[in-house]
């Protein structure tokens, strides 16, 4: 026990430094105030698994732990379509899920985005088009953002969100 504590002073901290939000000056305060300028409040996030592995999933709860701190940004995630200003979607549409994820983006307010994430979301992945898929979000709703990789890191699941507010059409 004492030989690990000696071990633990010796090597100190190893983790990355921990990025801060409380500059004023900085893109993340930026970030906010233009969330604050278009909307009136934080951007709400709606995410859909439409037939994917889970792999893009994990990616998207790795973005929401406290080294991203989505929050921080002013972006979360909410439970209804109906409170949701960009769709995340993840997999290849099945043909149980087209109705479904017509139904949630049908159900956003304007103005909406969509956000495909993971080659399966982006190209219909090695599911492709067949009986039970309907292939890419792109065949069922306009998509804004695509997200690609297998599965895509955390940081560009973060920099697609930022990129729907920072180039949307209105």
């Amino acid at each position: 026990m004492l030989r690990t504590l000696k071990q633990i002073l010796r090597t100190g901290i190893i983790s990355e430094s921990r990025i801060s939000h409380q500059d004023d000056s900085g893109p993340v305060s930026k970030l906010q105030a233009q969330l604050h300028r278009r909307f009136g409040r934080a951007l709400a996030v709606r995410h859909v698994d439409a037939g994917s592995c889970n792999g893009c999933e994990l990616e998207i709860h790795a973005v929401t732990n406290p080294y991203y701190n989505l929050e921080g940004y002013g972006i979360r995630f909410v439970a209804s379509p109906r409170h949701a200003d960009v769709l995340l979607v993840t997999g290849p549409v099945s043909r149980h899920m087209e109705t479904a994820l017509k139904q949630a983006y049908d159900a956003m307010p304007d103005p909406k985005w969509v956000i495909a994430v993971g080659n399966c979301a982006c190209t219909g992945g090695l599911f492709g088009l067949g009986y039970a898929s309907c292939g890419p979000v792109a065949r069922v709703l306009p998509v804004d953002q695509v997200v690609s990789g297998c599965p895509p890191p955390p940081d560009a699941i973060l920099h697609a969100l930022v990129a729907v507010v920072t180039t949307s059409h209105e």
